[in-house]
């Protein structure tokens, strides 16, 4: 072998290493990424549980555990295949047709796609359980749930993220809706409002908990009652988990870190998705406060508001996150914290109940990450990302409205796929029974009436122990003796 030939095999065979080890890295990387987005359901349980009424604490825990459960089952089984199955960039279709239990998925890179997918699956589905907390039925939950990620999130997917969607911006050129496709990097659209919205219909159809708006003989109230959150700790504490692991949501969406300019963007992804939340629980809280120190003269910083305009933030910038500047990532945080109050104020004046305000995060600023998008998209940052000419509508140009238009279809296509599937199956629910709790398990509450007990024992020692307590310790102070009166003298 001459010396050129054994050059040449020395350097195909670096070039294999390479690719292996690229291939590993990319498989690492997601499996962190996706691994930080299934924790994200630890503070999904968090937030719900501290939200909520002690009462309810064991069943909302529940229901994000099997919120894991049967996102992987129904991905594992149809979902991924009806996202994912068959795409062709050269083909439109509606939905996904193989792939069907990763029967012929054997390599690490699909696997490792599958196992990240079904992490926001699982997402979506447990927006849902907060919303509806506190009066659904356990049936109904397992039944929207596995609806949910096993057909309803799959086809939006396929539609937005699929290179066979018909929105996608993975497609060929002349398959582009409008020659643009939407650009929802990370799921405001396809993972935030889809869960969003099927949260809006199912509290509209399911009602309000009793004494929130009605009282228990159906007798409209003259204000709203509020539920005080049973524990603001736990809040805060499952807010602090959903941003950690909104790092894994957002730069984790670029799908692997060894390609040129991956990292760029990745790291882009972490700056504007820290900018966004940061801004949006400032704006959410400190508007509160103005609108409070207007209409009652008192200076009150809520808590809540900064928790929840952080989320939002977070929910606004996911669909932009590679395509923004900074700046622009600042600004849709704020605005993000005045959508929040906006819908949050709407579901009281329409008599929706959310128990936890998922929907004004999540469906609400899933709208306007969209939106945002389109408004705000950097022609320079769109072609790292997507390697096409497209922008937002505040940059000009040619193509400045067409990105805006696809985001405007894209958010009413989810609104009415979700609508004409999950309104009826909702309502299909109701009619057989099977939505609802019956309104004296709901006054003694879940814990108790549906799983075996309240969460926390507060009972505390029985009265027995309380007698035999005072009975020796009313002992123990007759044993003292006291020093007779010329001792005290002395």
């Amino acid at each position: 072998m001459s010396d050129l030939e054994t050059l040449s095999a020395s350097v195909t065979a670096l070039e294999e290493s390479i690719a292996t080890t690229n291939g590993g890295l990319d498989v690492f990387y997601l499996l962190f990424a996706g691994a930080m987005v299934f924790f994200m359901q630890a503070g999904f349980a968090m937030l719900c549980a501290g939200s909520i009424r002690a009462k309810n604490v064991k069943n909302i825990m529940l229901k994000n555990i099997l919120d894991a459960c049967g996102g992987a089952v129904g991905f594992w089984t149809i979902g991924y295949a009806f996202a994912y199955g068959g795409a062709d960039s050269s083909t439109l279709t509606f939905i996904g047709n193989s792939d069907f239990v990763l029967a012929n998925i054997h390599d690490g890179a699909s696997l490792i796609g599958w196992f990240f997918q079904f992490a926001f699956a699982a997402t979506a589905a447990t927006i849902v359980a907060g919303t509806v907390a506190e009066r659904c039925k356990f049936e109904a939950y397992i039944a929207y749930s596995l609806m949910l990620t096993g057909f309803v999130y799959p086809v939006v997917v396929h539609s937005i993220w699929s290179s066979s969607g018909f929105l996608s911006a993975f497609t060929d050129d002349e398959n582009k809706f409008l020659g643009s496709g939407m650009i929802d990097f990370a799921g405001s659209g396809v993972v935030h409002m889809t869960g969003g919205a099927t949260a809006l219909f199912a509290a509209k159809i399911l009602g309000s908990r009793i004494g929130r708006f009605y009282d228990a003989d159906g007798n409209e109230l003259p204000e709203p009652v509020s539920f005080p959150p049973h524990s603001v700790a736990l809040q805060v504490l499952g807010t602090f988990i959903l941003w950690v692991g909104w790092y894994g949501f957002n730069p984790g969406s670029t799908l692997g870190i060894s390609p040129a300019g991956y990292a760029d963007v990745a790291a882009l992804c972490a700056v504007t998705t820290t900018l966004a939340a940061a801004s949006g629980s400032v704006s959410a809280m400190m508007t509160d406060m103005i609108m409070t120190r207007k209409c009652t003269g008192e200076t009150m910083y809520d808590i809540t508001m900064c928790m929840n305009g952080a989320l939002s933030g977070l929910v606004g910038i996911t669909a932009g996150c590679s395509v923004c500047e900074p700046w622009a990532a600042f600004v849709i945080g704020i605005i993000a914290g005045w959508v929040y109050i906006f819908f949050s104020s709407l579901l009281v004046k329409l008599k929706i109940d959310d128990a936890v305000d998922a929907i004004p995060v999540h469906f609400g600023n899933g709208m306007w990450g969209c939106i945002a998008t389109g408004l705000f998209a950097s022609p320079g940052l769109v072609a790292n990302a997507y390697g096409t000419p497209n922008n937002g509508l505040f940059y000009g140009g040619a193509n400045a409205g067409k990105l805006l238009g696809v985001e405007i279809v894209g958010i009413l296509f989810i609104i009415g796929w979700v609508g004409v599937i999950m309104i009826p199956y909702f309502m299909l629910l109701n009619a057989m029974g099977l939505f609802r709790v019956d309104a004296l398990e709901e006054e003694v509450g879940l814990d108790i009436s549906h799983h075996k007990g309240a969460a926390y024992d507060l009972s505390g020692p029985s009265e027995d122990v309380k007698e035999k307590y005072e009975i020796s310790n009313s002992q123990r102070k007759k044993e003292i003796v006291l020093p007779a009166e010329g001792e005290e003298n002395a």
